[in-house]
């Protein structure tokens, strides 16, 4: 997902696909036999396992639809919580491999790899949906300052129909690079790639299966458990009438001191952080912890000493110190998209005499073609009415979407880093060029580019998966366009009901991608000038720091810290921050003294502790969203 680690290169071994089926093309059906008395005519079978080959069935259909409407529904609570978006594809491949299990426990029909793919790319297609939940936050960011004359309060309807035309857009714009990318070039795509190992093993190795599931089911019991006593208060009603009273149990935050608590520095109590280091790693939470310290620690004393802020608050200091966290963020990723130029060049020119048609198990491209004209002019009519984004406008950004999903590709493909909210910050760039001074058109440009391209690039993660499972890429396609509306409509529903519930930016969700993403659009706004008092200087050194940090990092990044993890850092109050340190260290410790053990429990693990305190409040919100619980 968006916003990730980039873990070390890996070449990608294809045997694994080869030994269980030609990547994109139907297995040879299982000597002397061809049918059974349970299975349609036709019906191919596995050579690995005898089992028949089930793919585009309505179970896998409807489970990965379930899996998409629950991804969708809790991503954005994990996105806009601990700032960034860690991978769906593996949980959601975990999601479809527990419901096709029970599924197939009660019809005596086991669920097949393939389907699973099918559920796994629908959960990742609704994570993505849920990812732009960001520029949502970053919107509301915007309205909560009336001396910025902005205004844009989208209605569910509008953000569904929004992110469901653009995501659509994207889907079937990235089809024709398929061939490019994951065939003839080979990328890593590592997330795909972890996928497609996750579903070998689960779909193979039934007692691997069973120790990660349980490492999963344990994981979501513990945090969903603890975010249920922690957040499960107010009054339950029935019909109005008072059912039973909840009082809080535990608090959700422990600070260090009474004056700490101003600052918000001390520890959440959420195992939801912690799941997030173990993803992560040491390096990245190392890095977050240190922009913590700088931001929260050492800053606000001196700023307030100079009169620079009013007081120390976690308030106060966050309108000072987004803007050196700001440039670190922004400078460590357009400074990587610049040594990537060569990457960069590679795809154009080999897009240039390189076949990037279609295969023959790939979505029509008829189909393609038709649908892609009809969503873009679907996407300059919603824009227009809508929104009051000019046509004109809708076509350059279209066009420089297409650009901007090259780039991103090859970038995730090669990296897995997906570099959406730095495109995103070169596309307000752009908009605030072609129309200045309107942050309006800023937003709602760079939003919808940013998620067209983002969808572009996350389909590559899918088809990589697919690849190694042996999938048909149709199927893939067919998958991710029913998904993208579900995980759209999740968005549309839960979004505002997390906004009711936990607020957004100062005092709530806050959500350092969409601070940044609403902070560039205020700087291109009103200029340098109307940075706060020392801010300026601090932006110029953080840009600097940020572009020097990426520079040196691919040779020292032993040494030198993530400028985007501390960016984030100074973004994220020390009470979110510090469970995903003790994280990732637990996770460096784990990775030292049992490798083997950490390569098979913690990923399940974390993807458990991070889901299952999503759906507890995805639940609540939902009680308080319908007047259940008040």
């Amino acid at each position: 997902m968006a916003e990730q680690r980039a873990p070390g290169e890996r070449k990608v071994d294809d045997s694994k696909a080869q030994a269980t089926g030609a990547p994109g093309s139907a297995l040879p059906a299982r000597p002397g036999s061809t049918t059974t008395p349970s299975l349609s005519p036709g019906t191919q079978f596995d050579p690995a396992t005898g089992r028949p080959r089930l793919e585009l069935t309505p179970r896998a259909i409807l489970t990965g639809m379930a899996v998409a409407a629950l991804i969708g529904a809790t991503y954005p609570y994990v996105v806009l919580k601990i700032g960034y978006g860690p991978n769906i594809s593996v949980v959601s491949a975990f999601f479809g491999y527990l419901a096709l299990s029970a599924i197939g426990f009660f019809t005596g029909v086991r669920g097949t790899r393939w389907e699973n793919n099918l559920v796994q790319t629908a959960g990742t297609a609704a994570g993505e949906a849920g990812f732009m939940c960001v520029v949502l936050a970053a919107m509301d960011m915007l309205n909560a300052k009336p001396e910025l004359g902005f205004s844009i309060h989208l209605g569910p309807w509008q953000i569904f129909g929004w992110l469901s035309i653009a995501g659509c857009l994207g889907v079937l714009l990235a089809v024709p690079l398929r061939r490019h990318f994951i065939d003839d070039e080979n990328l890593t795509f590592a997330d795909g790639t972890a996928a497609g190992e996750t579903m070998l093993v689960l779909d193979l190795d039934r007692a691997q299966a069973g120790l990660r599931i349980k490492a999963l089911s344990w994981g979501m019991l513990a945090s969903g458990a603890l975010a249920l006593v922690r957040d499960f208060t107010g009054k339950l009603t029935v019909h109005g009438t008072v059912w039973h009273d909840f009082s809080e149990k535990i608090p959700g935050e422990l600070y260090f001191s009474k004056a700490a608590a101003a600052m918000k520095n001390g520890a959440e109590v959420s195992l939801l952080g912690f799941g997030g280091g173990l993803l992560i790693g040491l390096r990245v939470s190392l890095s977050m912890g240190l922009g913590m310290v700088l931001a929260w620690f050492i800053a606000p004393g001196p700023l307030h000493a100079r009169g620079i802020i009013a007081n120390e608050t976690y308030r106060d200091t966050l309108r000072w110190v987004m803007w050196p966290a700001t440039g670190m963020m922004v400078a460590g990723g357009l400074t990587a998209l610049v040594l990537k130029w060569k990457l960069i060049v590679r795809t154009f020119s080999s897009l240039k005499g390189g076949d990037i048609g279609v295969g023959q198990t790939d979505f029509p491209l008829k189909y393609v073609i038709s649908g892609s004209l009809f969503l873009a002019v679907a996407l300059c009519v919603f824009q227009y009415l809508s929104l009051g984004f000019p046509v004109w406008l809708t076509i350059v950004s279209l066009l420089l979407s297409v650009v901007l999903m090259l780039v991103g590709i090859r970038v995730l493909g090669e990296t897995n880093w997906a570099p959406i909210s730095a495109l995103a910050n070169f596309m307000q760039a752009v908009f605030a060029g072609l129309v200045p001074h309107n942050m309006p058109i800023n937003m709602v440009g760079s939003g919808m580019s940013g998620t067209v391209a983002a969808h572009g690039e996350h389909l590559m993660q899918d088809y990589r998966a697919g690849k190694m499972v042996g999938a048909n890429n149709r199927n893939l396609t067919i998958m991710q366009l029913i998904a993208v509306p579900i995980g759209s409509a999740s968005v549309a529903l839960i979004y505002p009901m997390l906004k009711a519930r936990y607020g957004i930016g100062d005092g709530g969700l806050s959500s350092p991608i969409s601070v940044k993403w609403a902070g560039f659009a205020e700087l291109l706004n009103k200029g340098l000038s109307a940075l706060p008092s020392g801010a300026m200087p601090a932006l110029a050194i953080a840009l600097v720091i940020g572009a020097v940090a990426t520079v040196l990092e691919p040779k020292y990044h032993r040494f030198i810290p993530s400028p985007t993890g501390v960016g984030l850092g100074m973004l994220i109050p020390s009470v979110s921050i510090l469970p995903m340190v003790v994280g990732g260290i637990v996770q460096a410790l784990w990775a030292r003294s049992n490798p083997k053990q950490e390569e098979t429990y913690n990923t399940p693990l974390a993807s458990g502790l991070i889901a299952g305190e999503a759906i507890v409040v995805l639940f609540i919100s939902i009680l308080k969203g319908f007047g259940l619980l008040v």
